[in-house]
């Protein structure tokens, strides 16, 4: 599903009443109507008591005025609070607020601190609407709306937010001063990066999308694309699994990992590459190493590489060149160590290999001080996955600027390094070469545990090696190991599920995934 900035939003609109001709009046109606219709749906049984909507003066406020008109002609009690003087009410806005005033509705206007607190004395409700600002807002909130949002959010009451929490930056998911946290978002013709970025996607609650009528052909400009791997979605990427294949027919990944102490680094890399479907799977590591992972992975072929001190040396690249032959794809990093040789091993591996490759960890952290070895331009895009301390040393800057900004820095370093960035986190990204931007809709905090990102990297390598192209793979490989760890957290809490455990529920949320088989593509 595409993703949309508030400004692309705002384009949308534009072109839906300039170029289209909608009226703007027929939008709100549409968006209020169907929001009223959402929280009947979910919560019919808190709507015996007033429904408490609480309204801003632009045309999210508009919204709320006609989200009232209809659940009023529902039978329902309803007590609408505008934290703005009536002169201030314009547009759209005001015309739906006179309709609602003619429908015989009490409309109470609170405009600073003393009216909007006696009101809230008064105030008798069985749940919340927050229709004070939508996605235009861009500075802190201040005086009596913040005072308002504390209100909501110590009321204990189910709070239903219109278009996006009060509070949350649409364009970034930034917090700007204080943020309603709803139970229900019910947003607009596409979610917007706020209602997905952290922390503002913690305030959303659940997220659904409405339809208002915008014409399916239009779109925003300008054209970055943003895309919310979801469900549906993450099904279409599956790869063809049919019914005549052999182990030949899913590709044979190369998984070079571990050094001495490392091992299950690239245990859990290699099991994950063979639950995420390749056929055929070898994992290189140093001649100290291979007995462990040999003993520990059956189903793995293992190859001992020249062995420096625990981890394989740069004289181990000549037999890595013949174990590149016949094989679909290269992960490489989990457990590498960091010693001086074997990052003149990664460095001119990177350099020389021509596999399509997923690069994590160690390989990570030793190609931090030059990049170069990237060569923008191969055929293949590598995948890099870091988490945010790893991409910090990859930009050279702290992990509270990538966290300021984690699309502005997925993006930036994927288009110049002619990379796929996955940036792991809440949500993790994937980041394209030409721009475009995955946002993961699976996973949670089930995943911050040791070695899940070495079973990342294994599944999104056995996926390339099955045929998938490095975006899609990285994309379908975050969403089924996302939602492995979901399905664990719904049956085990969200503390103490083990990366290994993460990999081995990998075939039934893949199965998941494709309930009607895995012949379909």
């Amino acid at each position: 599903m595409r993703v949309l900035t508030a400004e692309q939003m705002r384009d949308l609109d534009r072109q839906a009443i300039e170029e289209i001709g909608i009226p703007g009046l027929v939008l709100m109606e549409n968006a209020g109507r169907a929001s009223a219709e959402a929280l009947l749906r979910a919560f019919a049984d808190r709507c015996c008591a007033p429904v408490l909507i609480l309204c801003g003066k632009g045309n999210n406020g508009g919204d709320g005025f006609v989200v009232a008109r209809h659940l009023r002609n529902r039978e329902l009690k309803v007590e609408v609070l505008v934290l703005a003087p009536r002169e201030k009410i314009g547009g759209d806005a005001a015309v739906n607020l006179a309709i609602l005033e003619r429908c015989g509705q009490t409309v109470r206007f609170v405009p600073d601190d003393e009216s909007l607190a006696a009101a809230l004395v008064d105030a008798r409700a069985g749940l919340i609407v927050d229709a004070l600002f939508g996605t235009g807002l861009s500075s802190e909130v201040r005086g009596h709306y913040r005072r308002a949002i504390d209100w909501i959010n110590a009321s204990g009451l189910p709070v239903v937010a219109i278009d996006i929490p009060s509070g949350v930056d649409a364009g970034n998911g930034h917090i700007l001063g204080r943020a309603v946290q709803a139970d229900l978002t019910l947003t607009f013709a596409a979610a917007k990066l706020g209602h997905l970025l952290s922390p503002g996607a913690q305030c959303c609650g659940r997220l659904e999308v409405i339809d208002i009528g915008i014409p399916k052909h239009l779109r925003p400009r300008p054209d970055d694309l943003h895309l919310w791997t979801r469900w549906e979605e993450a099904a279409t990427l599956l790869p063809e699994r049919p019914a005549t294949g052999h182990k030949g027919t899913f590709g044979h990944l190369l998984v070079i990992a571990g050094s001495r102490g490392k091992t299950g680094a690239a245990i859990l890399a290699a099991e994950a590459g063979l639950r995420g479907g390749c056929g055929l799977l070898t994992l290189a590591t140093a001649a100290s190493a291979q007995p462990v992972v040999a003993a520990a992975l059956a189903e793995a072929m293992t190859e001992p590489l020249a062995d420096d001190d625990g981890g394989i040396s740069v004289d181990a690249l000549p037999a890595v060149r013949r174990l590149l032959e016949g094989k679909a794809a290269l992960a490489l990093g989990p457990g590498l160590g960091q010693t001086p040789r074997t990052a003149a091993f990664v460095r001119q591996l990177v350099a020389d290999c021509g596999l399509p490759l997923v690069l994590d960890a160690d390989a990570l952290n030793l190609l931090a001080a030059d990049l170069s070895v990237l060569a923008p331009g191969r055929r293949i895009p590598p995948v890099m996955t870091p988490h945010p301390g790893e991409m910090a040393r990859l930009v050279g800057c702290s992990v509270a600027e990538v966290e300021q900004d984690r699309v502005a820095v997925a993006r930036t370093f994927a288009v110049r390094h002619g990379v796929v960035l996955v940036l792991k986190g809440a949500p993790t990204l994937v980041a394209a070469p030409d721009g475009r931007i995955g946002i993961n809709g699976s996973g949670g905090p089930v995943l911050a545990t040791a070695g899940s990102g070495d079973v990342l990297t294994g599944l999104i390598g056995a996926l390339i090696a099955q045929g998938l192209a490095p975006f899609e793979a990285a994309r379908l490989g975050c969403y089924l190991h996302g939602l492995a760890g979901d399905r664990l957290a719904r049956r085990h809490g969200a503390a103490g599920v083990l990366a290994g455990d993460i990999c081995r529920e990998l075939p039934a949320a893949r199965a998941a995934l494709n309930p009607k088989g895995e012949t379909a593509c």
